[in-house]
């Protein structure tokens, strides 16, 4: 309930400000003790002589994780604040004619609550930035081992940032805080606060993913598991802080807010929780060093405060939210508080933790391992390549999403009485299970090693995966499923869908001769730039370079088949002879390979040369031959679905005109309503015309 306009605001909002600064300062109290606690218990911040290498003094040692601390809770701050803005408050109804030719109602705009959080933001992406900034000064100090002065003042910092991965990955924050920090200060808009939110989350990643999961043993697995759990953390924790804050102002839509808030934080829970696990098993793959090594012992505390929270959330679920419906603000806003302490200290514990070096492995590491993050895999056989399963979790994780949400929604589909087509389903699941076949199997585990073999997982993910989803109509279901928002002029999943299904930007990107530009010329620019090299070299660059394939023969085949609402609908001869005029570049694309006279990548494939195979320049030409005859496969696919499309739209348009001519020949029906019979009257009217006299 809103304070203004009555005697006593004044007081009430500084009562409730001072509530804000306590609730904060003990938040911080909290992360600052465990922090320092679990930093003693790792040992990470006692001197170690190592040598060859200087000390880099007392201030790096305490000062490296204190900004690093800092920096991680002004992020989820940040992304806290632009969700409540973007997503928890609902947005307001526009105005009668406001941007409106018609006269009608404006596009939606953000609450003035909502707008006051984008400030917000902008203050403190600021000051993000700067922590990073203070993180990547003590980082290169840590590196080098030199005291910060030196550092600052000498040239360490401007020759060091670009070649340390951890320098770029700092910078890369730093860049991408400041631009939020300038942009939420101007922007009004619910799409613009989603933008942001986007560009915030881009930001949490490249810090977190250069640490111990970059070195870890199992580091795809790893990295993977890092990424999520970072981006379900920083919603989690600054939702929740956003809300508190929220509720100890008193400010107005409070139910509304903490409901999405608390749906939302289920989902991270559940992605923390299981993401947490995945790293764990990563780095500890013996249960013993849980116990028997300080990696460990922390790991367990980690684990411990997400139970606490896990309590935390099944109380606000059954109890806080129905108070708040009760008109009971305050129960809200004093659980909230309290679940913020606990956060801050699995803050300060993950901060510790990323401190603390893991135990070092048993046994040597081969250097193949070192870069694959597993061993050479024996000779390839068709038989290993379908047994030898090779387990790649980002790529599970998103079979497993598409496919729960899609039959998620055909179901609740059914429940309503509702109809959707088994063959959608069908090339749906389809769809996915050849994603499943080219990223979990063999062939993932010999992919890195043999360009072929990474050959014929692109032209999988590339031209044969996106027909299946494409024709599987997900946006189309979507649209029929989700339910629209509850309160008027709010934007809930389907309003996005269809905002962005109708955006300028989408309707660049889906221009056929847009879309055929990315599909074709990303194809040569990736293979023969040294992006193929730094892709391969990267986990993340590779899985990047994977779902660019994906995304990229997804978007062609959305405007080429045209299954799902798209801004610009070809007609089927354009459709044809789109699809004639681009295959062909593939074929070209697989010839430039065959003809290779240098091998590409060949620093990668160099190290990771397997003794049973054949010569790097030999597998690429076999790897061209691929790509040259493997685009009859889904030309031939599309020209079966071009045709049954085809057929059935002569169908639909036959049908609709003989229901036009039997209303205009039925009693009272008007004549000119009759297509046909207009048309052959016209045709009967020119023979007429041309007859010689």
């Amino acid at each position: 309930m809103s304070t203004q306009g009555s005697p006593d605001a004044k007081p009430d909002v500084s009562r409730a400000a001072l509530g804000v600064v306590r609730a904060a300062v003990i938040a911080v109290a909290a992360c600052g003790a465990v922090l320092v606690g679990g930093l003693v218990l790792g040992g990470s911040v006692t001197e170690k002589v190592i040598p060859g290498l200087g000390d880099a003094g007392v201030l790096t040692r305490w000062g490296l994780p204190a900004s690093r601390a800092a920096m991680d809770l002004l992020s989820a701050l940040t992304v806290g604040a632009l969700i409540a803005a973007a997503a928890l408050l609902p947005i307001e109804a526009g105005r009668p004619g406001e941007g409106s030719k018609e006269g009608g109602r404006g596009p939606g705009r953000l609450s003035k609550d909502a707008v006051g959080y984008l400030r917000a933001a902008s203050w403190l992406a600021a000051v993000w930035a700067a922590a990073a900034a203070a993180t990547l000064v003590f980082t290169v100090a840590d590196v080098l081992g030199q005291p910060v002065g030196q550092v600052v003042t000498g040239s360490e910092l401007s020759s060091y940032v670009g070649s340390l991965p951890q320098g770029t990955a700092l910078m890369i924050v730093v860049l991408l805080a400041v631009v939020v920090a300038l942009l939420a200060r101007t922007t009004t808009t619910p799409a613009a606060a989603f933008g942001l939110l986007a560009l915030a989350g881009i930001a949490l990643l490249p810090a977190p993913l250069t640490g111990h999961s970059a070195s870890a043993a199992n580091h795809t697995v790893a990295t993977t598991g890092v990424a999520l759990h970072v981006a379900a953390v920083a919603p989690w924790v600054g939702g929740l802080a956003v809300v508190g804050v929220h509720a100890l102002l008193r400010r107005d839509r409070l139910p509304v807010m903490a409901d999405r808030f608390s749906r939302m934080a289920l989902w991270c829970y559940i992605v923390v929780g299981a993401s947490g696990l995945v790293n764990v098993i990563a780095r500890l793959p013996d249960p013993v060093e849980m116990v028997e090594t300080n990696y460990g012992r922390l790991a367990l505390g980690k684990i411990a405060l997400l139970g606490v929270l896990g309590w935390f959330g099944w109380w606000h679920r059954n109890r806080t939210l129905p108070a708040l419906e009760a008109g009971r603000p305050w129960s809200f806003a004093r659980l909230a508080s309290a679940e913020a302490v606990v956060m801050g200290a699995a803050v300060g514990l993950a901060v510790a933790l990323a401190r603390t070096a893991p135990p070092a492995p048993t046994e040597p590491e081969s250097a193949v391992k070192a870069l694959l993050g597993y061993d050479m895999p024996p000779e390839i056989t068709p038989a290993r390549l379908a047994t030898l399963w090779q387990f790649d979790l980002f790529f599970a994780v998103l079979v497993i999403a598409l496919g729960g949400l899609y039959l998620a929604a055909v179901v609740r589909l059914r429940r309503r009485g509702d109809a959707w087509p088994l063959g959608r389903t069908v090339s749906w699941l389809i769809g996915l299970a050849t994603i499943v076949a080219v990223t979990q199997t063999g062939v993932a585990k010999y992919a890195p090693i043999l360009f072929s073999v990474h050959m014929a997982q692109h032209m999988v993910l590339n031209m044969l995966t996106p027909i299946f989803l494409v024709l599987g109509a997900p946006a189309t279901l979507a649209l029929r499923a989700l339910k629209p928002a509850r309160v008027r002029g709010d934007r809930g999943p389907r309003e996005w869908l269809t905002a962005m299904l109708h955006s300028r930007y989408l309707a660049v990107i889906a221009h056929p001769a847009v879309a055929t530009f990315i599909f074709v010329v990303s194809t040569f620019a990736l293979y023969f730039t040294p992006l193929f090299e730094a892709a391969m070299r990267n986990h993340l660059g590779h899985i990047a370079m994977t779902l660019h394939f994906l995304a990229a023969g997804s978007l062609f085949f959305w405007v080429l088949l045209g299954v799902d609402p798209a801004p610009k609908k070809l007609p089927y001869p354009g459709r044809l002879l789109l699809l004639f005029v681009t295959m062909p570049f593939h074929a070209f694309f697989g010839i430039a390979l065959m003809n290779l006279s240098q091998a590409l990548a060949r620093g990668w494939y160099a190290s990771v040369d397997p003794t049973w195979g054949t010569t790097i320049l030999k597998d690429q030409h076999t790897g061209g031959g691929i790509a040259w005859g493997f685009g009859e496969v889904p030309t031939f696919i599309v020209l079966i679905v071009l045709a049954f499309q085809w057929y059935v739209h002569d169908q639909r348009q036959a049908r609709r005109m003989d229901r036009k001519a039997d209303r205009a020949a039925a009693p009272g029906g008007r004549a000119e309503d009759d297509e046909l019979a207009s048309y052959n009257a016209r045709l009967a009217k020119l023979a007429e015309r041309d007859k010689p006299e």
